[in-house]
Parts: structure tokens; C-alpha cells; sequence
């Protein structure tokens, strides 16, 4: 009976550490069951590196020029050959994941504080807020978003650091339409009208009670918008309201190497699978993120 009695509190034991597991243990459980989630974040923390350590890894300067060289194609001594300046392509290459990820890094991060400012404040306070900020969405949503950015980078002047700006504020509705649907849906808890009515200030209900609870769309919609910064930034890049020479923008080199598609077809090719598998990658894992965060997803 003592032995019955042990097993039968081992397993009510066993039933509430279950239950006291945090819902990003949990994530974190499902994310790694992911396959291809695992795989696409392989694929971004291989880039991250590269791009951390490009001056030890990379084989070249990213403008060491060798007139003599120009448009080789791969071989031992250049694996991803050379561009019409003799430049080695794959060194190139390992120095523009640095731009390419610090566009989709700080643009998504912009974008992402203040759309979500500007979303938990449509979604708390409604009425005539709610109304001017949705209706400032909207607008913003009218536009192609590519034309948006152009328009913008045309006004401000064509450089990285105007591109970066554009592309953030051409994604802050997206993040700001995202989170008061959320707030919407969090604002009629009842921990929220209990936080009320103890007296809790708008701010501090803002910032303690919603904010943390609308994080998991934030993640994940932040994971997916770093892929598509770095299509736009590749797109500006490419009309040359990007990067300006001679950084090695994957874009711009793309743009910089068209003319030679047939003669040395490995100056578009390379650039071009780069942007491929790092939007490929964030994809994955976005989507993966989704998969572990949003309670719809699972079984």
C-alpha cells in the first residue's frame, strides 16, 4: 500500500511540474521538434558569424582590386571568382552579409518599437485614437510597399543609412495593425480590469500587463520582417538608392553585374543565392516561431 501511495504522489508530483512549465519552455520544446525551423535558424546564425568575422575569414579585402583578374571564373584561388574590377566575389560577399543584416536588424527593430507603440495605443485608448492611427495605417498601406520606400530614399537622398529608414517606416503598420488586434484581445482580461480597478495607471497596465503579453506576435512578426528587409534593401540596392560604392551590397552587386549575365554569369549568381538562403533562413525560422508561439498551431 506505502508503495501504491508513493507512485500515486510521484505522479501528481510529475502532473504539476507539467503544469508550472512557462509557456516559452514550452515554445522553446516545440521550436526544437521543428526540423526545418532548426535548419533556417542554421542557416542565420551561419551568416551572423560570417558577417561578425568577416575580416578573419575572408580571403581578400572587400575592394582589393586586380584589374588583371577581372570576371575569372571560380576556381582555387577565387571560389566564387571575380567581378569586373578583378574583386574576389566570395570576399564580397562575406562583407555584404554585414550590411544586409544590420539593414534587417535596426530596420525591423525601428519599425517594430513604433508600430507597436503606436498599435497598444490605438488598441487601449480606441475611440478617436484608435480611428486617427488606423486610418494613418491605411494610408500607409496604400502604397506598394517598394514605391513607399523609393519615394522615400528619393526625398531623404540615396545611401544605406536612408534606406535603412525607409524600410523601417514602410513596416511600422504592419507591426502596428499586428499588435492592437492583440491589444484588442488582451485590454478585456480580467486581470486587466482587476489592474484597473486597484488603481494601476494606463502606463504601467501599458508596459507591465499588456506589452508582455502581446510579445509572441512581436517575435515572431519581427523573425519574418528582417527576411523581407533584406529583399528591400537588396531592391534599393539594386536601383542604387542603396548602398553607394564600393560596399558590397549584395543588391548593388547584382545591379553592378547584370550586364555580364552571359559572359560571367557567377557575379549575379553568387550574390543572388546569398540573398536567397538568408531570406530562406529567417523564413524557416519565422514560421517555425509562429508554429511554437500561437496556441492555434498546436494539437
Amino acid at each position: 500500500m506505502a508503495e501504491i501511495a508513493r507512485n500515486e504522489m510521484n505522479v501528481q508530483l510529475n502532473k504539476k511540474d507539467e503544469a508550472v512549465i512557462s509557456p516559452w519552455k514550452e515554445a522553446w520544446r516545440s521550436f526544437r521538434k521543428n526540423k526545418l525551423a532548426l535548419i533556417g535558424t542554421g542557416i542565420v546564425f551561419f551568416f551572423i558569424v560570417i558577417a561578425i568575422f568577416a575580416p578573419l575569414i575572408s580571403p581578400a579585402g572587400m575592394d582589393d582590386k586586380e584589374l588583371v583578374n577581372r570576371l575569372q571564373p571560380p576556381s582555387s584561388k577565387h571560389w566564387f571568382g571575380t567581378d569586373d574590377f578583378g574583386r574576389d566575389i566570395l570576399s564580397r560577399i562575406i562583407f555584404g552579409a554585414r550590411i544586409s543584416l544590420w539593414v534587417g536588424f535596426f530596420a525591423v527593430l525601428g519599425s517594430s518599437v513604433v508600430g507597436s507603440l503606436l498599435g497598444i495605443i490605438a488598441g487601449y485608448y480606441g475611440r478617436w485614437v484608435d480611428t486617427l492611427i488606423s486610418r494613418i495605417f491605411d494610408i500607409m498601406l496604400a502604397f506598394p510597399s517598394i514605391l513607399l520606400a523609393i519615394a522615400i530614399v528619393a526625398i531623404l537622398g540615396p545611401s544605406l543609412q536612408n534606406a535603412l529608414v525607409a524600410i523601417a517606416i514602410i513596416n511600422i503598420p504592419n507591426f502596428g495593425r499586428l499588435i492592437r488586434s492583440k491589444v484588442l484581445s488582451v485590454k478585456e482580461e480580467e486581470y486587466i480590469t482587476a489592474a484597473k480597478a486597484i488603481g494601476m495607471g494606463d502606463v504601467r497596465i501599458l508596459f507591465q500587463h499588456i506589452l508582455p503579453n502581446s510579445m509572441s506576435p512581436i517575435i515572431v512578426q519581427s523573425s519574418l520582417a528582417i527576411a523581407t528587409a533584406i529583399i528591400e534593401a537588396a531592391a534599393l540596392g539594386f536601383l542604387g538608392l542603396g548602398a553607394q560604392p564600393p560596399n558590397p551590397e549584395w543588391g548593388k552587386m547584382l545591379a553592378d553585374s547584370k550586364q555580364y549575365l552571359i559572359q560571367a554569369p557567377w557575379t549575379m549568381i553568387f550574390p543572388g543565392l546569398a540573398i536567397m538562403l538568408t531570406v530562406l533562413g529567417f523564413n524557416l525560422m519565422g514560421d517555425g516561431l509562429r508554429d511554437a508561439l500561437d496556441p492555434r498551431m498546436k494539437n
